[in-house]
């Protein structure tokens, strides 16, 4: 299966192809993802981390122009996108179409535009020119192009705060939100975390409708899942699926995002930063990738995760995230012979430590088979990435490892992540 085709869900719009409406308006691209630890490192927290870069596609000229300020406060589950418990109860005709017409009213279009600067050689005058002689120097010429994108979002507070991806807004020199009511604001980011792909983006707005959070951890795979968005360009578009797998892991760029949801509802660059709802009306995920070599697959980032770095993101506009500073491998049974351990071992074998990391403080070495955590068995890497993400920045850990066949407890306080 190759992992090059995982394509974040950013979409591009072209200048030289608006014609009509934003529905028509470009070439698409979107960034492959490959298999990978972040930086080598174990991240934790509330949440983990990863992010998908989306390709912007270019157009011509220079460019300009910026946006605004923000405060904080906390994510609100619940608001006018709420559905009556009339509308939620058995499965009929209109059940479907009810949810759309009610979430939907919470979910927004994103257009951004960024200008990136590209190295153009030119070739310098010389008055031997006139001569035919030539003798011009190639040097650097600074070329200003601008790329737009599109994407989707969903507002999480009635004052104009909105959850998107991080791809979806990037390094934007200019963001234009679009409610269903055809009302645009410009966008300003208040904050953003990388590492799973998301951020929030205030409007000066004020009794907006708001999403209605529900619980992905509720999830099986089977439940009807809904999607809205603007897959292309084309806003506020309805699909229809359902929970195809839940725990998934992708990685872009060396940078995984995990516990992912897995959909097979049809979601397309431009869904990024849309919800993934439940038969509830509920959003119980944001959309955030799809697999490019294949049809309807896609993932999203569950609630439990987006409500948690959507609330640090608006109060302090980051993500507060422990780490330990190892990198980590599977132990199979020609590992475990090869370190003169029994085939059967099972564990998270530290392969790096980090020079100056929590990890090296407390007395990891390379070689160690992290067996438990608190007390808690580990049977691979992941296990050890789960136990991180669970606890805060500073708390003290205890880890039993195999060292040299012996059993060995350690303390070690996790550090706060710091994002280069």
């Amino acid at each position: 299966m190759s992992l090059r085709s995982i394509k974040s869900l950013k979409s591009i719009k072209s200048l030289k192809s608006i014609k009509s409406r934003r529905s028509l308006q470009g070439k698409l691209e979107a960034s492959s993802l490959t298999i990978g630890l972040a930086l080598g490192l174990v991240f934790g927290g509330s949440v983990t981390g990863a992010y998908l870069v989306g390709k912007n596609s270019q157009v011509g000229a220079p460019a300009g122009a910026s946006a605004g300020d923000s405060s904080a406060a906390a994510l609100s589950t619940g608001g006018s996108a709420a559905l009556s418990a009339a509308s939620v109860g058995a499965l009929g005709v209109e059940t479907i179409a009810n949810i759309a017409d009610s979430a939907g009213k919470a979910v927004v279009n994103i257009d951004t535009m960024t200008v990136v600067q590209l190295p153009y050689f030119a070739e310098t005058f010389s008055p031997l020119d006139f001569f035919g002689f030539g003798g011009g120097e190639m040097v650097p010429q600074p070329i200003l192009q601008k790329r737009r994108g599109v994407g989707s979002g969903l507002i999480i507070r009635e004052d104009g705060y909105i959850l998107t991806n991080n791809h979806v807004v990037g390094n934007a020199q200019q963001i234009k939100v679009s409610l269903q009511d055809k009302r645009t604001f410009d966008g300003k980011v208040i904050g953003r975390d990388p590492f799973t792909d998301l951020a929030v983006v205030k409007i000066d707005a004020k009794g907006l409708p708001v999403s209605k959070i529900g619980e992905s951890k509720s999830l099986r795979p089977g439940d009807f899942a809904i999607a809205i968005g603007s897959p292309l360009g084309f806003d506020h578009t309805v699909t229809l699926g359902i929970i195809s797998a839940l725990g998934r892991s992708i990685d872009a760029e060396n940078k995984p995002i995990s516990n992912l949801i897995q959909t097979d509802a049809a979601i397309n660059p431009g869904n990024s930063g849309g919800p993934l709802l439940n038969i509830k009306g509920e959003v119980v995920g944001v959309n955030v990738a799809i697999r490019g070599d294949g049809q309807n697959i896609g993932f999203a980032i569950p609630s439990e995760v987006f409500s948690e770095v959507s609330k640090q993101l608006i109060e302090q506009g980051h993500v507060s995230r422990p780490y330990l500073g190892i990198k980590m491998q599977i132990m199979d049974e020609a590992m475990a012979q090869a370190l003169g351990l029994p085939p059967n071992t099972k564990g998270a074998l530290v392969a790096q430590v980090g020079q100056g990391s929590p990890a090296e403080e407390g007395g990891l070495q390379i070689q160690d088979v992290i067996t438990s955590i608190d007390g808690q068995p580990v049977k691979d890497p992941e296990d050890v990435r789960a136990f991180v993400k669970s606890k805060k920045t500073g708390d003290i850990v205890r880890i039993a490892v195999l060292r040299q066949g012996s059993l060995t407890s350690i303390k070690v306080k996790l550090g706060e992540f710091k994002a280069q």
